[in-house]
């Protein structure tokens, strides 16, 4: 009889208030039978990686089943008609969590809040086990905060309004990631097994008490054969939980480039669960480095430059919406990553900036999108004005373009500056606790880090000459760390030698090695981290 085990912290005992034997079991028998298949897939990406990494291109598959025949996704419950604005953050933070699903200051509220386990959170196990007593909350209707002053006194509470609150979304960590707080037989389960399988023993049954359809996001996906293991997954769920096949629903996100090639067969295999597919643009970028890594031929331009109005992004997107629509099911557009500013004219420039993004993504055919920040709800609203765009198939546009990047555009120091920026306050942020942090007007989480990182890596691995006639080197990335730490201490007006002049420095260090590192690491991180 397998033997599952449990970290011993506070988070676990808190856990363990709401773990049953049955879900215990439940667990311990879907990782015996998922997880040999989830490290072949793991394999599996290693080895395309490889022959990509000597020359070779993902390649369409224009002769599957999934697109030779007629087929379409189960039908889209009622609930899940309308994803206009979806709103996303992290699901560890109750007071968050609440604010996505409730009215913002201006009245709007988004349609859908995806509660996130995966880039806005750090895989923390407090973090992980706080997120799962939010969901819970979340599907009851019945979440609150109480936030205290310094004497400990109540100041405010937030709560949510059962009656007037967005659909609950949750998003489940990707295939990569290992839960290592949760042992079976001395192996890590899967993160996003872990995450897909608790939420929906302890909250699918209360939303279906509610009228809600169970639904999730899944991250990550890079192969069809990865969608069938997931749908597998989903389907026995279901029937352990004597659920009816295709009653949890999920949206993934195409956020890699080998995926990209395959949203058909992606979605084919997903046909019984899915409702859509989203654009996931900020991945997809790091996605695109990542995988054209070794191609002298293709290094990318500065991050900054890199927009929906690139060919090979409009081509992903326009090829998802496509897809998506052919088949019934719903084509959700992407982030805008901007925060509104504390000055009136930021305020300004970054609300023009949100509306033309999702005017542009109405305008393509998508049928909802993402934002980071509830102050964009309302701009956002006003690029979509229809409940979906089902019916937009874009008869003229090939389903089949180019999508890869071509190398071409801007590479400047000011780029890598950015990128080291990034990489700082991210990991300041990281070393704390948080897996996204407001910066430069941006929200930067995890897939923005990726981007930073993996850019300087690909550019420093190919010595590349920038625009102003620097050749990158470590010498002149070790430099640029510096003075942008430098710069970041005098604007925050840290004093030298203080705990978070220190906290500051450790970050730079750590994402100077990583940046440089003689290997580009798939990802910032495989696992979570044992809770002492």
């Amino acid at each position: 009889m397998a033997k599952i085990t449990f970290s011993d912290s506070s988070s676990t005992s808190q856990l363990k208030s709401i773990l049953t034997p049955q879900l215990e079991k439940l667990i311990t028998k879907l990782h015996q039978e998922f997880n040999p298949e989830r490290q072949n897939l793991l394999l599996n990406r290693k080895e395309r990686q490889k022959i990509y990494d000597t020359g070779n291109l993902p390649q369409y598959d224009k002769n599957s089943e999934a697109a030779t025949t007629d087929w379409k996704i189960k039908d889209i419950p009622q609930d899940l008609c309308q994803r206009r604005v979806e709103i996303t953050g992290p699901v560890n933070d109750p007071k968050m969590v609440i604010n996505m699903l409730s009215r913002n200051s201006q009245g709007a509220r988004a349609d859908m809040a995806m509660l996130d386990f995966e880039d806005s959170m750090k895989p923390s196990w407090r973090n992980v086990v706080n997120g799962i007593f939010n969901v819970i909350g979340a599907a009851k209707g019945e979440l609150s905060f109480e936030k205290k002053n310094i004497d400990g006194e109540a100041e405010k509470t937030y709560e949510l309004d059962p009656n007037d609150m967005a659909g609950v979304m949750v998003r489940v960590r990707g295939l990569h990631l290992d839960e290592v707080n949760v042992m079976i037989d001395d192996t890590p389960i899967s993160g996003g097994l872990f995450d897909l399988t608790c939420c929906a023993y302890l909250a699918a049954r209360e939303f279906i008490s509610r009228g809600k359809t169970p639904k999730f996001y899944v991250p990550k996906c890079e192969h069809y054969m990865e969608a069938r293991w997931w749908n597998r997954l989903f389907t026995s769920i279901e029937e352990e939980m004597g659920l009816e096949t295709g009653t949890l629903r999920a949206t993934f996100l195409i956020e890699t480039l080998p995926a990209a090639f395959q949203i058909e067969e992606i979605l084919f295999e997903l046909r019984d669960h899915a409702v859509g597919l989203n654009v996931g643009r900020w991945d997809k970028i790091f996605s695109d480095i990542k995988v054209l890594r070794m191609h002298a031929d293709r290094i990318s331009p500065d991050r900054a430059t890199i927009n929906m109005q690139k060919f090979w992004m409009e081509n992903y997107a326009k090829r998802l919406v496509k897809i998506c629509h052919s088949h019934g099911a719903f084509a959700i557009g992407g982030m805008s990553a901007f925060t509104p500013g504390k000055d009136e004219a930021t305020v300004k420039a970054q609300t023009e900036k949100v509306l033309n993004d999702k005017k542009n993504e109405f305008n393509s055919g998508h049928d909802g999108c993402w934002v980071s920040h509830p102050y964009f709800i309302g701009p956002a609203l006003e690029a979509f004005p229809k409940n979906n765009q089902l019916e937009v198939l874009l008869p003229d546009f090939d389903k089949y373009p180019d999508l890869l990047m071509d190398g071409q555009g801007p590479k400047t120091i000011e780029g890598l500056k950015t990128n080291i920026r990034v990489g700082i306050a991210y990991l300041h942020g990281w070393n704390n606790d948080l897996g996204c942090v407001a910066w430069d007007n941006l929200m930067e989480d995890l897939a923005t880090l990726e981007i930073s990182r993996a850019q300087t890596w690909q550019w420093l691995h190919h010595e590349i000459t920038l625009d102003s006639g620097e050749k990158v080197s470590k010498e002149l990335i070790l430099q640029l760390f510096n003075e942008e730490l430098e710069k970041i201490m005098n604007e925050l007006s840290i004093k030298k030698g203080s705990p978070e002049a220190l906290d500051f420095s450790m970050a730079m260090e750590q994402s100077y090695e990583m940046f440089t590192a003689n290997k580009l690491n798939e990802f910032l991180s495989l696992s979570s981290e044992i809770e002492k």
